[in-house]
């Protein structure tokens, strides 16, 4: 458990930004956490370390600076989005110390179990097997998909600011981005399986596989009340949303609206 505790420890120092703005915790500090635990793990398990391994952690730091590069990119520079948001997100200004640490703490706990299947196969030291090789190739496809889908929806945007996209990827699901997220995760969680021991472990692994799950349709959810209200009066819009499926492609789920415990 030394190895989990240093996990958990590192998401905390790095998701900590949020105490500037609230929404970092789960944005900005989400990414540079998982980075930092790519890199912890690097570093403390390197006794454990294999070829599998060694791609799973690096897979970790590329998600991490990738995600939390690119919040902070949007965040810092797109006066638009910035003014958007406004309206969309709460600023926390006067939220209560407590509050903050409460959701501080436990999104830091949430990515320290979202990581725990590769951090326990280090601490077993359980090395390279078909389960890891499996999971580390759905981790890639998950992160080439999420990363293809923001490029995509950045060169829409530019070309028509005031539509929907429904172009590249957005053409089979309307959330790639999670969707791709959601696979990068599942990479993981099934990357680990076979180190998992105990109880313990795998109430923490499964904490964070099924917690990230969550997360990805509640942002989901939003996204999509959100799109409805900007662009419901538009007839192309109406077709797409009730033909294109929201999180997983060619599952016929296209609506996420009435669910409201996905309150994440």
């Amino acid at each position: 458990m030394k190895l989990f505790l240093l996990t958990l420890v590192l998401a905390l120092i790095f998701s900590s930004i949020g105490f500037r703005k609230y929404i970092w915790f789960i944005s900005i500090g989400y990414g540079f956490s998982v980075a930092a635990i790519g890199a912890g793990l690097l570093l403390a398990g390197r006794a454990a370390l294999t070829p599998g391994t060694v791609c799973a952690c690096l897979l970790l730091i590329a998600y991490g600076c990738r995600l939390g590069g690119y919040l902070a990119l949007r965040e810092w520079k797109s006066g638009s989005y910035n003014e958007k948001m406004k309206t969309e997100i709460k600023s926390g200004k006067g939220m209560p110390f407590g509050v903050k640490c409460a959701i501080w703490i436990s999104a830091a706990i949430l990515y320290a179990c979202e990581t725990a299947p590769l951090t326990f196969r280090l601490s077993g030291q359980a090395g390279t097997d078909a389960w890891l090789i499996a999971g580390v190739l759905i981790s890639l496809a998950g992160l080439l998909i999420e990363s293809i889908a923001d490029l995509q929806k950045n060169a829409a945007k530019k070309r028509d600011p005031g539509r929907f996209v429904d172009t590249g990827l957005y053409r089979l699901v309307r959330c790639p981005n999670y969707f791709g997220e959601m696979v990068f995760w599942t990479g993981v969680f099934i990357g680990g399986i076979p180190a998992l021991s105990g109880i313990l472990q795998w109430v923490l692994a499964l904490t964070g596989y099924l917690g990230i799950i969550y997360v990805m349709f509640g942002g989901a959810r939003r996204l999509e009340i959100r799109q409805n209200r900007t662009y419901g009066a538009d007839p192309a819009y109406q077709k797409y949303v009730k033909t294109t499926p929201i999180m997983i492609p060619f599952i016929p789920l296209y609506s996420v609206e009435k669910y409201t415990w996905l309150v994440a």
